[in-house]
């Protein structure tokens, strides 16, 4: 967390200066507001380092070319990833969000929200992946057979569906808790983690049942298979979510 904001009182108004850098910011040159996490407070002055942090609201229209600079950071994957440096960032106190120094708690609640939503994403990939998958199965004649009569083709597919529909009740437990304002963090984790899971699973099948068409690009499967990937990574790893786990969950020693 190397983002600062120092608060500034002088004759034109009370406002933060914010230095620091941020990296993998999806969609900021697309974006026109951008909630940013900073550090109000040193961490020699906090008893836990999760204190003194904020979170400001800032319009990036204003601000870029004025102390914020965005730039493109290429990838595998289609998600317009940025670099974001900012030197000497003026932002207005009422740009603050909430309460100075309880930022993290604000972000920590939308991240559950996030992750609900990765999950779901994943959800509708695994869907296309098997129905693909299997309609390729069915129409491919190999020695005068479709290949979805062999076993070996058919149970990775059938075995990416039942990760699929496990998946998808955990991501309809997680929402549900979500949308009626009841603690969801384990759940949204679970679903999470599951869900990429099964879309990364789901994928292998239809890739492998494809063969070499599975890597041309006029079927999409390599497309889709690349931009699943990136799930098991963000918005959270599954380390970290079986290192949550195993830490609030099932009460073992912290391992980091």
């Amino acid at each position: 967390m190397n983002t600062r904001a120092e608060l500034v009182s002088d004759p034109t108004g009370d406002y933060y200066l914010v230095t620091g850098q941020k990296v993998f910011i999806s969609r900021a040159l697309h974006s026109d507001l951008m909630m940013l996490l900073v550090r109000t407070t040193p961490t020699d002055q906090v008893t836990k380092k999760t204190e003194g942090l904020s979170v400001l609201l800032i319009d990036l229209r204003e601000a870029h070319g004025m102390g914020l600079e965005i730039r493109p950071l290429p990838t595998m994957v289609n998600h317009h990833t940025t670099e974001i440096f900012i030197d000497r960032l003026r932002v207005p106190v009422q740009n603050r969000i909430g309460v100075e120094g309880k930022g993290f708690r604000y972000i920590l609640d939308g991240m559950n929200a996030e992750r609900i939503i990765a999950a779901s994403e994943m959800i509708g990939a695994s869907r296309w992946f098997i129905k693909t998958a299997t309609k390729y199965a069915c129409e491919r004649i190999v020695f005068e057979r479709p290949i979805g009569q062999n076993q070996g083709v058919q149970f990775p597919i059938a075995r990416a569906y039942t990760e699929l529909v496990a998946a998808d009740m955990m991501v309809r437990k997680a929402t549900a808790l979500f949308a009626a304002g009841a603690p969801c963090g384990e759940d949204a984790n679970i679903a999470k983690l599951l869900a990429s899971e099964a879309a990364w699973h789901a994928g292998e099948a239809c890739l492998q049942t494809h063969g070499g068409f599975g890597f041309a690009t006029e079927y999409d499967v390599e497309r889709t298979w690349r931009e699943v990937r990136v799930t098991q990574v963000a918005p959270i790893s599954t380390h970290l979510i079986l290192a949550n786990i195993a830490e609030h969950t099932l009460r073992m020693p912290r391992s980091f």
